[in-house]
């Protein structure tokens, strides 16, 4: 009875309840969409971070990260095939890596990158490496053993191009000068213009070989299906490889995005708070013009014996039905305008240089997930009834006599 008395009145007035869903409705899209935009703000970031060069676990010699020279190299490397093929879940991918700091030159310039080397066809499956970021020439083969890939700005920066000399510079195991003149085969394109100035990529055979490195590694870089059992992943593999290596998930190598996903879901939970304030004013307002249109209404219900909790129970109960319409209704509208906006990104090219220095990508994708739309209308449905209290209480304490002389 309560239920339907309580959907009767709320379309007494379609005038004020197109208002009170209005507030809602709007309120409910701006939280997701905020959520949207964020999450999709965040996801680019992990994903650009994984994507260039670092993966989601990273195995090193002890010693590397904090020196990243040629003599902390691992030279076990069975031991780590061995390990990776018992630890990994079926589906993982693995690349092995020599990374060492060089300098390069040309004829008009020369500056510092970082000489990579790889082995081709592992290496695409874990990073953004590949035959598809080639801007120009072609990615690396087996055949390429004096081929080199270097970014477009470093292209740009060094007035180079496919197809001419540059010679690199590195210290090798002899703690000697080791350089070698390779040949520009691609040039490849990347997220951010920082990357494409910092690596150079070469056949890891033809790394070995500059730098007196027989048959040792920098790195193993690993990719994870869909992410999964990650520190499970990496205890795994600490606990099997021992001392003489170090295991690091992304979290751990990439702490200042670590730290802004951490601060993610607190800042939500705030903009979820100060929205629903600004939302709530508008909902207290209009619920309370509607008690006072009703004062009569409420008196003779009293006066026929209807108990002051019946009356607080009925108003609450046409708070929620208002609730859940203009959620589910925000929700709704949430959905489709991620949806179309995810389907082509919001675009950032013209302000590329801001975003890069920012760590974003240049292509923003939304993206919502359930746990996003779940708390936000707990947090509208929840504060949304605490705030009606205060007027369903006010209809409970009208008296019959109140009531009556009320015109």
């Amino acid at each position: 009875m309560h239920c339907q008395l309580a959907w009767r009145n709320i379309w007494r007035n379609p005038r004020r309840t197109a208002v009170i869903l209005t507030a809602i409705i709007i309120g409910v899209w701006t939280m997701l969409m905020v959520t949207a935009l964020m999450r999709g703000v965040s996801n680019g970031m992990v994903k650009n971070a994984v994507s260039t060069l670092t993966g989601e676990i990273q195995i090193h010699a002890q010693g590397y990260r904090s020196d990243p020279v040629i003599e902390h190299s691992m030279t076990d490397i069975q031991t780590v095939e061995n390990t990776l093929t018992d630890v990994l879940p079926e589906k993982a991918v693995y690349a092995f890596r020599i990374r060492v700091n060089a300098i390069a030159s040309n004829a008009r310039h020369s500056g510092g990158l970082t000489l990579v080397g790889i082995v081709p066809d592992t290496e695409s499956q874990v990073s953004f490496i590949g035959p598809e970021a080639m801007r120009a020439g072609r990615y690396l083969d087996e055949t390429d053993k004096n081929g080199i890939l270097i970014g477009e700005a470093t292209a740009n920066k060094f007035d180079t191009e496919v197809g001419k000399k540059l010679v690199l510079m590195s210290q090798d195991t002899a703690d000697e000068m080791a350089s070698r003149a390779f040949r520009i085969t691609g040039i490849y394109t990347a997220e951010m213009s920082s990357t494409e100035k910092q690596f150079a990529f070469v056949h890891m055979d033809t790394a070995r070989d500059m730098l007196k490195l027989p048959d040792g590694i920098s790195e193993v870089c690993i990719l994870l299906p869909d992410g999964e059992n990650l520190d499970r992943t990496a205890s795994e593999l600490r606990a099997s490889l021992g001392e003489g290596f170090a295991v690091h998930t992304w979290r751990e190598i990439l702490s200042a995005i670590t730290a802004y996903l951490e601060l993610f879901d607190g800042f939500m939970m705030l903009w979820y708070v100060v929205t629903f304030i600004a939302m709530g004013f508008g909902i207290i307002n209009t619920t309370l013009m509607s008690v006072f249109e009703r004062m009569r209404e409420f008196g003779v219900l009293k006066a026929l014996g209807m108990k002051p909790w019946w009356i607080v129970r009925g108003v609450l109960t046409e708070s929620v039905f208002l609730l859940l319409l203009g959620s589910a209704a925000g929700d709704l509208l949430s959905i489709v305008t991620v949806g179309v906006l995810a389907a082509t990104g919001i675009d950032l090219s013209s302000l590329a240089a801001g975003a890069e220095f920012a760590g974003l990508s240049r292509i923003i994708y939304p993206s919502l997930t359930v746990t996003d739309v779940g708390m936000a209308n707990l947090v509208v449905c929840l504060l949304g009834v605490v705030v009606c209290v205060y007027p369903a209480v006010k209809a409970a304490r009208f008296t019959p006599v109140e009531a009556m002389a009320h015109t």
